[in-house]
């Protein structure tokens, strides 16, 4: 009973647990005895505090036996990668200089969380800062693939993603700067969305408006990625790309209802990457299949892309030199060597390199708005081959149908990065499995701020499939 329970989607959880069918008390018994099964091997947990997820459980209970009026994720359990802050709970960053670190107040996104009833249990693994699409750091390990040991969780936010796909928890919060949603989410067959600048405020952010981050959510379904961004969008005065920003109802959104007849679809396997496994390849071609099916036009995007990837690094490595150059030079370092060496290669750039990115940042945002002048969406594939092996380096080249392509972040997720710069919503989703079991992600990206066309599309491909009866063998 425990694990069926565990099987269940916030979606489900929240109409039983509204008609009394379920108790939030039982369901997170079933999350911490099932966390506390499988951290040993899967180690997507900095932090769990089951004492006082228990007492928020029991009171949500009791506000169901009363009859009172209930929030939109009532007695639902939500982790959160532990880069976001939560009061009263250890928020580490992944980093041994944070490990004793208890935020007093929430960030906005979790606050929000528990201001409809959802119940925070624990804290998910993020390397150092959320600075790799590797889930690893000296402060607890490495998180492994749900679906092999073998293999990577990616990152950042592989914790969130490993949790979700593992039937720990069924939602939870992650962030995205390069991929970081949805890179895990992929090489974990979960659904991963980045939301577009604003609609969920960040309240950690930095550099606000300059951002280029995102706090998301992370679950198994659409329909549950519609629930958390319910839950989490809205205008706040942290952030000022959110001012005038209202959210839309995304549950009705996330409905597969209708089909996508007079949808434009443009597409491309490679988008600009020059290797693509096979394995990918033919998933994306069948997931395109199933998207002509629902009755969309598909059109191949041809022309030539330049080369994004040297955008992001220099915006987002001068960024972390401007946040963490002074930790790296203080007598008592222990920053992970690979964060280092990332910091000490944006010394390199000038104040006019920084701006020069800003000004190709503005000029790939109009370009991917011409797009969609004329298309609806933009489809990809998220990855260009499934996990890497867990003990894979960032800096070591990668493997593609074994061949060595060149280094990790340029070869794995060149489709990912775009659209952090410019703030273009893309969800992935689960759209095939290659070796070892191992998922294949489909990345859609729809018009800047229309959310609720994305998750509508992503809702009627799931919809069609038959990917999320599958689970791995744990």
């Amino acid at each position: 009973m425990s694990d069926d329970l565990c099987r269940l989607s916030a979606a489900t959880l929240r109409e039983k647990i509204g008609a009394k069918e379920v108790s939030p008390v039982d369901v997170m018994k079933a999350v911490l005895a099932r966390a506390e099964k499988l951290q040993p091997v899967l180690n997507c947990f900095i932090t769990l505090v089951p004492e006082q997820a228990m007492a928020a459980a029991q009171k949500a209970e009791d506000d169901v036996m009363k009859g009172e009026a209930l929030g939109l994720l009532h007695g639902i359990p939500f982790a959160a990668k532990d880069l976001v802050n939560t009061a009263g709970v250890h928020t580490t960053f992944g980093s041994l200089l944070h490990a004793d670190n208890v935020p007093k107040e929430d960030a906005v996104c979790a606050a929000r969380m528990k201001a409809v009833g959802a119940i925070l249990f624990g804290k998910t693994t993020t390397p150092e800062f959320g600075h790799k699409a590797l889930t690893d750091a000296p402060l607890f390990g490495r998180t492994r693939n749900a679906w092999s040991a073998d293999y990577t969780s990616g990152g950042s936010s592989g914790g969130a993603a490993v949790a979700v796909a593992s039937g720990i928890g069924p939602i939870g919060i992650a962030t995205d700067g390069g991929g970081s949603t949805r890179i895990p989410a992929a090489a974990n067959g979960m659904v991963g969305l980045k939301q577009s600048n604003g609609v969920i405020p960040h309240s950690q952010v930095a550099d606000a408006f300059g951002n280029y981050t995102y706090v998301t959510p992370m679950t198994r379904t659409v329909m549950d990625t519609a629930l958390m961004l319910w839950a989490m969008a809205g205008p706040h005065p942290s952030d000022p790309w959110s001012i005038g920003v209202q959210p839309k109802d995304y549950v009705s959104a996330a409905r597969p209802e209708g089909d996508l007849k007079g949808k434009r679809i443009l597409h491309s396997v490679t988008l600009g990457n020059r290797f693509v496994a096979k394995e990918v390849r033919a998933a994306f071609e069948t997931a395109l299949g199933k998207l002509r099916e629902l009755g969309a036009e598909l059109v191949e995007l041809t022309e030539e892309l330049p080369d994004m990837e040297p955008i992001w690094k220099v915006i987002n490595h001068t960024t972390w030199r401007a946040r963490f150059d002074d930790l790296i030079r203080r007598e008592d370092n222990k920053m992970s060597a690979s964060l280092v060496r990332q910091v000490a290669m944006a010394a390199e750039w000038t104040g006019a390199d920084y701006q020069r990115a800003m000004f190709q940042r503005t000029d790939l945002f109009r370009r991917v708005q011409h797009w969609f002048e004329t298309a609806d969406y933009l489809v990809t594939p998220t990855l260009s081959r499934t996990a890497l092996p867990i003990d894979q380096d960032l800096f070591e080249p990668i493997k593609i149908d074994g061949i060595e392509v060149g280094e990790l972040r340029r070869n794995w997720f060149p489709y990912t990065m775009p659209f952090n710069i410019t703030g273009h919503p893309a969800i992935t989703l689960c759209c095939g499995y290659g070796e070892h079991s191992l998922p294949i992600g489909l990345q859609i990206v729809g018009r800047f701020r229309d959310e609720a066309s994305v998750l509508r599309a992503a809702a009627l491909y799931e919809a069609n499939t038959d990917w999320l009866e599958r689970w791995p063998d744990l």
